[in-house]
């Protein structure tokens, strides 16, 4: 019988279609719905059983990649939800064994593209596989909705609208294939410190609600329409608290976004480029976007992406 000792998981990005965020909740939380987007910016991870054999720590982390100043941003302890995932999968199973844990990293660290919490998606598959703990997809999910509000949706992918605090997912029909230009900062933003700023910009929040035109633009994969639903309840918090972004959005809708906006809690900004239409027109409009990005000087990198895309695979 062959035995695994490696496992290595692919998982990718998300942007928010719509985020709509209601009053602070006394376990600290927000009421949300968040119509999540699985788009082909992706990160890896793998798993391998510790050579030679230690007893403990249970996890060691190592992250790589091409993200500059983002990848000093990952951290490499147990406050990483990869790490995390690991222990509970320990936890849930009684199979742990100590492993080390690579962080291929594409997806934007800090950016408001669920980075982290798609490696603790990944983490959850690929230490289940390598384990060989057979924990059911519920199980799997259950754990994933302890870890955080978005891991959940790493496990999931395409398009789905998450309520609660985000981790209660249900698919979205979205049968369009869109094309996306992202923005990535050369700074980044505590999720709670955008919070912290919406609760004082909105004290008086109401509850979130689902917006139908988004929902019709994606059931009938109109980009044009989709484009115009873009929504972010967290976006001027984090423009208040990084105001150059207002720079970044308008470079890009200037120069022929069909739709643009703080991706989540942000920095990181995501520009509408096409969806089912000529391909030699959004590839001129990707190109236009792109050129007046980065003539901003105010991105550390600007990269294209297709959505949606599936949720952690393993390779």
């Amino acid at each position: 019988m062959t035995v695994n000792t490696t496992v290595t998981v692919r998982v990718p990005a998300k942007v928010n279609l719509q985020l709509a965020v209601g009053p602070g909740r006394e376990d600290g939380f927000h009421d949300l719905v968040n119509v999540f987007h699985a788009v082909s910016l992706f990160d890896e991870v793998t798993v391998k059983d510790a050579y030679p054999r230690r007893q403990s720590p249970l996890v060691t982390l190592t992250a790589g990649g091409e993200l500059g100043s983002h990848l000093a941003r990952v951290p490499l302890d147990e406050s990483n939800l990869a790490a995390r995932a690991a222990l509970s999968v320990a936890r849930e199973s009684g199979r742990g064994r100590p492993v080390d844990i690579h962080l291929e990293k594409n997806i934007p660290v800090a950016g408001g593209m669920a980075g982290g919490s798609a490696d603790a998606a990944a983490a959850l598959v690929a230490c289940d596989r390598l384990w060989g703990c057979g924990l059911s997809r519920e199980r799997l999910l259950e754990s994933a909705a302890r870890l955080g509000s978005d891991v959940a949706f790493g496990l999931v992918g395409a398009t789905a609208v998450g309520t609660g605090r985000g981790e209660i997912l249900e698919p979205m029909s979205s049968p369009g294939r869109y094309r996306w230009v992202f923005a990535l900062s050369k700074r980044g933003l505590s999720t709670a410190d955008v919070f912290g700023e919406y609760d004082r910009l909105r004290p008086d929040a109401p509850a979130p609600r689902a917006d139908p035109a988004l929902e019709k633009a994606l059931a009938e994969g109109d980009a044009v329409a989709l484009g115009r639903s873009l929504s972010n309840d967290l976006e001027p918090a984090a423009l208040s608290l990084l105001p150059e972004l207002e720079r970044t959005l308008a470079a890009g809708r200037g120069a022929g976004a069909l739709g643009a906006l703080v991706s989540g809690s942000g920095p990181t900004c995501a520009f509408l480029v096409g969806g089912d239409e000529d391909s030699s027109v959004v590839a001129e409009r990707e190109a236009a976007v792109v050129a007046a990005l980065r003539g901003t000087g105010l991105c550390e990198q600007v990269v294209a992406a297709d959505g949606d895309v599936p949720g952690a695979t393993v390779l």
